[in-house]
C-alpha cells in the first residue's frame, strides 16, 4: 500500500472517529472506548512483532497506567483525563524503560516469558496489597476535560470518547513517523538479520529497547482511559489473559498498518460482546475458531483484506 494512501488515512481517522460517535447509541460508546483503549496497547504491540518480538505481558503496562489513574488523585488533586492519561503512559514509560535493559538482551520466546514473568509478579504484588483494595480493587474519581465537569453520565461518556480518539489519533500519527525514520525502519532490519544491523553500526539493543519504551507508554496511555472509562481498577486488569487478549486482537488485525490495531480491536470487542450474548456458554469457542479462522485464511489479519481490495483497485486501474 502507497504511503499516500496511509497518509490520507492517518489525517481522515480523526474525523471519522468522531463522525462515527455522533451516531453511535450510548452502549455502543463505551465499548468504543474501550476498543480504542485496547487498540493503543496493541499499537505498541505491532511496533515489537515487527521488530520479532512478541510480549505476552503487555498487561504490566496496561495495569499500571490503570491504577496511576486511580493512585494518583488520592494525594495530588489532580483529576484532568489529559494530565492524568499523560502522567500514566510517563510512568508505564518510566517502568518499561527500567526493564528494557534486561529485556532488550532476549529474543523470540525467552523475551515473551520474561515479559509475561514480569506481568504475573505485579499482579502478584497488587493481589497481595490490602491498600490497593487487593483482589477487589477500588473506584476511580471522576475526571474533568480541561477544568469541565460533565455532569450526565452519557455526556461524560462522549467526551472521553472524544478524548480517546484524539489521543489514539496522536498515537498512530507518531508510531508512523516513527516508522518512516531511520531508527522505525530498523524494525524490519533487525527481525531479518540483527547482526547486520551492527555492521552498519546501529545498537540493536538500544534500538529494541527504545521500541520497547514505547510500547510501554502506549500501554500505559490505554490502561489509564480504560480505568477513566470503567471507574474501576482490579488485578484482572494485570492477569495474563488481559496480556494474551492483546496478542489474540494483534493476530486478528495484523501488523500493516497503524491503523489495524484500532480496526482490529473493535472488531475483537463487538465479536465478544455478541458472542457473549448470545451464546454465553461457549463464547470462547466462538473468539476461538474466528481466531483459527483468521490464521488459516488470513494470515496477514483482517488489514491485509484491506491491502487486496486496494491493490485490485489499483490493478483495475491500470488495465484500462
Amino acid at each position: 500500500m502507497s504511503p499516500a494512501f496511509q497518509s490520507k488515512l492517518l489525517l481522515l481517522g480523526l474525523p471519522a472517529l468522531l463522525a462515527i460517535g455522533l451516531f453511535m447509541p450510548d452502549w455502543a460508546i463505551f465499548l468504543g472506548i474501550i476498543s480504542v483503549a485496547k487498540g493503543l496497547v496493541v499499537l505498541g504491540l505491532v511496533l515489537l512483532w515487527r521488530t520479532g518480538l512478541v510480549s505476552f505481558g503487555q498487561g504490566l503496562f496496561y495495569g499500571a497506567g490503570a491504577y496511576m489513574v486511580g493512585i494518583l488523585p488520592q494525594y495530588v488533586p489532580i483529576t484532568d483525563a489529559f494530565l492524568l492519561v499523560f502522567i500514566s503512559a510517563a510512568a508505564a514509560g518510566i517502568l518499561a524503560f527500567g526493564l528494557g535493559f534486561l529485556l532488550r538482551r532476549y529474543r523470540e520466546i525467552f523475551f515473551a516469558m520474561l515479559c509475561l514473568a514480569f506481568s504475573m509478579i505485579f499482579f502478584g504484588v497488587l493481589v497481595k496489597s490490602e491498600s490497593l483494595g487487593s483482589t477487589d480493587g477500588f473506584n476511580v474519581v471522576q475526571t474533568s476535560y480541561l477544568g469541565y465537569v460533565p455532569e450526565e453520565p452519557v455526556e461524560m461518556q462522549r467526551i472521553l470518547y472524544a478524548t480517546t480518539a484524539f489521543i489514539a489519533w496522536i498515537a498512530c500519527l507518531f508510531v508512523n513517523r516513527y516508522l518512516d525514520s531511520t531508527m522505525g525502519r530498523l524494525t524490519r532490519a533487525i527481525k531479518d538479520n540483527e547482526l547486520r544491523v551492527e555492521y552498519l553500526g546501529y545498537s540493536a539493543k538500544r534500538a529494541v529497547h527504545f521500541k520497547f519504551v514505547i510500547a510501554g507508554i502506549l500501554a500505559g496511555a490505554g490502561g489509564a482511559l480504560a480505568a477513566i472509562a470503567i471507574g474501576h481498577v482490579d488485578p484482572e486488569m494485570v492477569w495474563w489473559i488481559q496480556s494474551g487478549e492483546f496478542v489474540f486482537v494483534t493476530i486478528l488485525s495484523g501488523v500493516g498498518n497503524v491503523i489495524a490495531p484500532l480496526i482490529g480491536s473493535v472488531v475483537f470487542e463487538i465479536l465478544r460482546t455478541f458472542a457473549i450474548e448470545y451464546a454465553p456458554q461457549a463464547w470462547q469457542f466462538v473468539v476461538g475458531g474466528c481466531l483459527l479462522a483468521v490464521i488459516m485464511f488470513l494470515p496477514g489479519g483482517l488489514w491485509s483484506l484491506i491491502e487486496r481490495s486496494k491493490e485490485g483497485q489499483d490493478d483495475g486501474n491500470s488495465t484500462r
